[in-house]
């Protein structure tokens, strides 16, 4: 049986043998490929501003896949391809990564455990996410509510509305 998935990839550290970040990501989905995860579709690479301490803009892409494993194989599969890019998972969070692998949703719903939490809990304050995922995935919906990954997109980055002005009229007499 074949599960979706709907992964995040980003990567703001120079690799030494793939280059920049955004042929980081590149790799990344090709290093998916050769462990037979089947890359259904690939967003454009976008850059966005890194959250936390670290100072280097991120490069920042969305896929879509398909594979037999479970989520704590697909993630423990994640996992194991960030650290052969370099990845350290010590230290303080949010800092600069040459790779960074996020499972966000599963074609299976829900998933809670102690290592894992589908879909991701953060994703949908996170235009970095949204925005390419939207490219791969605009119709998949949100599991905690009614909303399509496009909807939770242009929510996300749309501008705010603007407050109308409400002109009171005063009445005097009867």
């Amino acid at each position: 049986m074949q599960n979706r998935y709907l992964i995040a990839l980003g990567s703001n550290q120079r690799h030494p043998h793939h280059g920049p970040p955004p042929s980081v990501l590149t790799a990344a989905l090709a290093a998916l490929a050769r462990e037979g995860i089947i890359v259904e579709a690939a967003s454009p690479i976008i850059t966005s501003a890194p959250i936390g301490p670290s100072r280097r803009r991120y490069a920042n892409a969305a896929a879509r896949i398909a594979t037999s494993l479970s989520p704590p194989a697909l993630l423990e599969l994640l996992q194991s391809i960030e650290t052969r890019f370099g990845r350290v998972r010590r230290g303080q969070r949010w800092r600069a990564r040459t790779l960074d692998l996020d499972l966000i949703l599963w074609s299976g719903g829900p998933w809670r455990s102690r290592t894992l939490t589908i879909p991701h809990p953060l994703y949908r304050q996170r235009s970095f996410v949204l925005t390419p995922a939207a490219a791969v995935a605009p119709d998949w919906r949100d599991p905690a509510g009614t909303c399509t990954i496009r909807h939770l997109h242009a929510r996300l980055t749309r501008p705010a509305p603007v407050r109308r002005c409400v002109a009171f009229r005063l009445r005097v007499g009867p």
